[in-house]
């Protein structure tokens, strides 16, 4: 209905702006202004004419004189000046009429185009779904050392909240490469969630390790130290957490926790 409205509005106005455009007018089609000058140099240059035909007899004194007088009256005459008309006062506001139904008409419909959408998900359609976890488990049965696939279906296992599998896909992970950081950071939040945090931080120190500034597993050891109530250390840990990982997703978390190891701590 809104797209109708609009496109009649838009008719509409479009015929009002343009009919002045299209009128038949009385003014006659501009010509190219001529320079005064131009004008002097040609009644000089035939009033030379003339004196000639004067002299030589050519002309009666009654024709010389009269075309004398045209001639220098004409060259002084001066010309009305071509006038620059403006645009047409209602032309001018129907197109501002116009633009503003536009945005209305895009405030209005926007929205409710979009609708009720999962976050990432475009207007104009869903976002494609990615592999499932079945589809996962085949490809990583066919080929049991597609580390990328491994690494997906442990994710997988994860946000399913199956533990038990997920651990023992990063471990296959392990087998294959023992310095793979994505596979150590994911045993290490897999014990953290078990409660396990001696083992859960000796995979976080083996990422640091490879690693001095990720953000993963530097979110992973200031969380075991501060669930030890060493708060020194989780402050220490979490400082260089908050400028290399600004942006990570647990920053939220851990900023007033952070804080709070700073007053634990004394600091």
């Amino acid at each position: 209905m809104s797209y109708l409205l609009f496109t009649t509005l838009f008719l509409a106005g479009l015929a009002l702006a343009v009919r002045p455009l299209l009128a038949r007018r009385g003014l006659a089609w501009p010509v190219e202004t001529t320079d005064a000058h131009d004008d002097v140099a040609r009644a000089v240059s035939s009033l030379r004419d003339l004196e000639f035909a004067r002299a030589a007899g050519t002309i009666a004194p009654a024709d010389h004189e009269r075309l004398r007088s045209l001639l220098e009256r004409g060259a002084f005459v001066a010309r009305h000046e071509t006038r620059t008309v403006p645009a047409p006062w209602r032309t001018l506001v129907l197109a501002a009429l116009l633009a503003g139904i536009a945005v209305v008409l895009v405030v209005i419909e926007l929205p409710r185009a979009a609708g009720d959408r999962a976050p990432g998900e475009s207007i104009t359609g869903s976002v494609p779904a990615g592999p499932t976890t079945s589809g996962l488990e085949a490809r990583a049965k066919a080929n049991p050392r597609d580390v990328p696939t491994l690494l997906a279906l442990a994710d997988a296992y994860v946000s399913e909240d199956r533990v038990t599998e997920a651990v023992a896909t990063y471990q296959a992970v392990l087998a294959i490469d023992t310095e793979s950081v994505p596979a150590l950071n994911g045993i290490g939040f897999m014990l953290f969630r078990s409660g396990e945090l001696a083992g859960a931080r000796i995979a976080a120190d083996r990422v640091l390790t490879l690693r001095p500034r990720d953000a993963d597993a530097l979110f992973l050891k200031g969380l075991i130290q501060y669930r030890s109530e060493d708060w020194r250390g989780a402050v220490d840990t979490w400082t260089i957490y908050l400028d290399v990982g600004e942006f990570h997703p647990g920053a939220a978390m851990v900023r007033p926790l952070y804080e709070d190891a700073k007053k634990k701590a004394g600091l």
